[in-house]
Parts: structure tokens; sequence; C-alpha cells
């Protein structure tokens, strides 16, 4: 992909496609997870019981590995149902919640950029920058590194597991093994918002279970995202008073955004990194 462009199409296809995503992510954010996928015109499951996990599946259109609250057997379940998808030849998502504040995270999460083959790896700076090898500074769930050379390393770690990856910030980034591009979308209530990462995984998912091209999927998905935080926060669907009247108008705006608006906003997504190949 060279350039952006209509990415208004990826979110008509989710919403006339309604692909069925199957989400493997953690107890803190699940429901709001769920209620993305939903919104935006999929069809959001949370099965995790091993038992049904090819069936379910082999029947989806999306897999989602969020390793938010990753356990033992969570860790074993994620890395089945991504040997599932890869055998039915469904776009899998990972979300490495977490990597590089722990070593144990940073193995899963190492272990599911790489062995699974992802379509597409989100994480934060941080959690990029540690997946690459790089120097990363992670506390929790959080990065609070500068990581100015994210375009760099995202490209690297692009190129090291031929996943699109995407590396959010205030500015985020999203790269393939030849271009990196920067989608200029959101807005900072979003950061008070727990989950608004977590969402952005499910995003992805309806997203890339809706369109063939996983670039497609995680531009148009980054950019959606972004411009549902901008509307709610412009007060478009309604007042609020806090971040919990906030998530709700935001959760509003994710519903409402219509497919004009994102094409509309195309623009906001510029190539900054062009590799030796591109």
């Amino acid at each position: 992909m060279s350039s952006p462009d209509d990415l208004g199409a990826p979110l008509a296809a989710v919403e006339s496609g309604s692909p069925l995503v199957n989400a493997l992510t953690n107890d803190v954010t699940v429901n709001e997870v769920a209620n993305v996928i939903l919104h935006w015109g999929g069809l959001p499951v949370m099965s995790d019981d091993e038992r049904e996990l090819d069936e379910m599946i082999a029947a989806s259109e999306a897999t989602l590995l969020n390793m938010g609250t990753v356990s033992a057997t969570g860790e074993a379940t994620m890395m089945t149902a991504g040997q599932a998808a890869a055998a039915h030849d469904v776009p899998i998502v990972v979300d490495p919640v977490g990597a590089g504040a722990t070593t144990t995270r940073s193995r899963i999460a190492g272990r599911l950029a790489t062995e699974l083959s992802p379509d597409i790896v989100k994480g934060n700076r941080g959690e990029i920058a540690a997946l690459a090898g790089d120097d990363a500074d992670v506390r929790g769930v959080e990065s609070v590194g500068e990581h100015d050379d994210i375009a760099e390393t995202a490209m690297a770690f692009a190129r090291q597991t031929d996943a699109v990856v995407v590396a959010t910030g205030t500015t985020d980034v999203v790269a393939t093994d030849d271009a990196v591009f920067e989608v200029g979308a959101g807005h900072s209530l979003m950061g008070d918002v727990v989950g608004t990462g977590c969402m952005l995984g499910g995003t992805l998912a309806a997203f890339a279970g809706a369109v063939d091209d996983p670039v497609t999927a995680a531009l148009s998905g980054t950019l959606a995202l972004g411009l549902a935080g901008e509307a709610a926060a412009a007060g478009e669907y309604g007042e609020y008073a806090g971040p919990a009247s906030y998530e709700i108008a935001f959760l509003d705006a994710v519903a409402g955004l219509e497919p004009e608006t994102l094409s509309a906003a195309s623009d906001r997504v510029s190539r900054v990194l062009v590799g030796d190949s591109g």
C-alpha cells in the first residue's frame, strides 16, 4: 500500500458484513471490547473454553488475543486459539498488554507475536519497543517513556514478524515492512478512560474481519477510533461532566461514526517513513 485512499470503505464493510470476532481479552475491559466491536457493526463473542475454541474460531472472521490479565491457563488458551485461527485462515490481532513490564509478560507477548504469525500487533509505544528488543519504559500496562524512534522500531518489528504493527501514543503509527504511516486523530480525554487501548484492539479485529488487507484495516480502524474520540470530546454525542460520562459519549460516537466521515478524514493519515524496498 503506497498511500491511504478511501479509509471509509472498511467501516462500511464492517457494517454490511457483521464479522464475528472471537475476543480472548482481559477481565478489566471485556465489556468495553465487546461493546466497541458491536457498535462498529461486528458481532463479539468471548469464548475462551478450549472445548469449543476450534469450532467457534472456524465460524468467525477474526480473533483477538489480548493478554491484559494473562495467566498460565490464559497463555495456553491463547496459543490454542491462535493455532486454530491459523488453521482456519482467520486473521489474528495480538494486543501485548504490559509487554516490557515483567519478564513473564514479555515472554508471552513474544510467543504470541512470533509463533502465531498474527496479521496485526497493536500495543503502546513501550510495548512495541519491548517486543522489538529496544530499550522500553513500561510501568504496569502504561508506556511512560518518550520512544522517539518508534517509527523505525515499529518497522523493524514488522520486518521481524511480517505483521502490521500499530504503536499508539499522542500520534499513532502504523508500520509495515517497507513503510510507516502516522495517524493524526484522537483526543487526550481518551487517555482518562480505562480500556481505550483494548477497544482499539477490538476495533482492529472487527476491521480485519471485514477487509482482506491488514494494512487498510489497521489504518482505517486506528483513524476511526480516534475520530470517535474527537467527536465525543466536541460534544457531538451529548454533554459530559468528566471521564465517566465522556466514555458513554465516546461509545455513542463509535456507533454513530459514518463511513463518509472516515473517508473525508483520510488525509489525516500520512506516510512518514519508507523502507529500502518501498
